[in-house]
């Protein structure tokens, strides 16, 4: 795709969703040039930020032959019906995380993009957090020495909560309350976050047991403590939560030589106004706009993105087997 401009379609303009629209539209080389979701409200913002080519059913969009690649922001329970189809219309497909509900739709997600020789990249922003990128980039030339253990936590509001920066409780879509739809609770929508850092700092996992908190008696953990050992030997608490007013995402590393801490932090508000009118992103939301742009990068030279698909499935095998391999106290 040498010196053409990428069109890109977004599928599921909600949440996130809203973000890749926003941060598509600033893409050197490629474009968001079509969305396609079911409420129109949301298409009613994307018509008033330029989008011309409207979709209430992303079926017709793939039709679109000017569309290049997709990027596929639904519910995670729509994931594998929409990436099955995407692939097999010839489109590259960006995916957020988690990648399918189970393990065997993900296979077949994989199996699909392969088969139809399409790319196929996850959605996980803090492998592209300049800070931890640094922090790979320091282990690598021996400056912390052996990481023995890290200390990895990622605690939000998550969906029930009423978040402290909002002005009202947001409603909470149906979906979230069954694990059929959602693969699971707070594990599965933050532990695959910090499950797929810790993979590129240190390797496959190779045994993994879980502790679940249930703080509002729902099916599903609202809380999760994890013990992970990798491939390089370091040992990995895991903490992810869905109770906190104060946003959290940080990884504490012990090593033989020093001890580090590096986190995603959400900047206070005079800093992110200026960030925003100088940069038009905040340091807070670069990497979901530096992956965007990193999936384009790999689509004009033909490289294969990465975070993978295979990515995607090691991450929820991981999480399928804390989920078995409880910890009881």
């Amino acid at each position: 795709m040498e010196n053409k401009q990428i069109q890109i379609g977004l599928i599921g303009a909600g949440g996130v969703g809203q973000m890749h629209l926003k941060h598509g539209l600033m893409l050197r080389d490629a474009k968001i040039t079509a969305v396609a979701d079911t409420a129109k409200p949301t298409l009613e913002r994307a018509k008033a930020l330029g989008i011309k080519n409207i979709y209430t059913d992303y079926t017709e969009m793939l039709k679109n032959p000017q569309i290049n690649a997709v990027i596929i922001a639904l519910p995670t329970h729509l994931h594998h019906s929409c990436a099955l189809q995407a692939a097999e219309s010839g489109k590259d497909i960006f995916l957020e995380k988690p990648i399918t509900v189970d393990v065997q739709e993900a296979k077949e997600v994989i199996s699909a993009a392969q088969r139809n020789s399409v790319k196929l990249m996850l959605g996980y922003p803090m492998r592209f957090n300049r800070r931890f990128l640094k922090l790979k980039a320091d282990m690598a030339e021996g400056l912390i020495g052996d990481p023995e253990n890290v200390h990895a936590t990622y605690v939000c509001a998550g969906p029930f909560v009423h978040r402290a920066d909002g002005h009202s409780p947001a409603p909470v879509p149906d979906w979230w309350f069954n694990t059929q739809f959602s693969g699971g609770g707070a594990l599965a929508d933050l532990g695959c976050h910090i499950i797929n850092l810790l993979r590129m700092l240190f390797g496959e996992i190779v045994d993994i047991k879980g502790q679940f908190g249930y703080r509002y008696n729902m099916d599903f953990e609202d809380s999760a403590m994890c013990l992970a050992r990798f491939t390089s030997g370091t040992l990995a608490a895991i903490n992810v939560g869905w109770y906190a007013q104060e946003y959290l995402l940080r990884l504490d590393v012990l090593g033989s030589v020093r001890n580090v801490s590096v986190g995603h932090m959400p900047p206070k508000t005079m800093p992110a106004a200026y960030q925003m009118l100088t940069h038009g992103i905040s340091e807070f939301n670069q990497p979901h706009f530096d992956e965007l742009q990193y999936f384009v990068n790999c689509l004009h030279t033909d490289q294969e993105p990465t975070p993978t698909g295979l990515d995607g499935l090691r991450d929820l095998e991981a999480i399928t087997k804390a989920y078995r391999n409880k910890i009881t106290l």
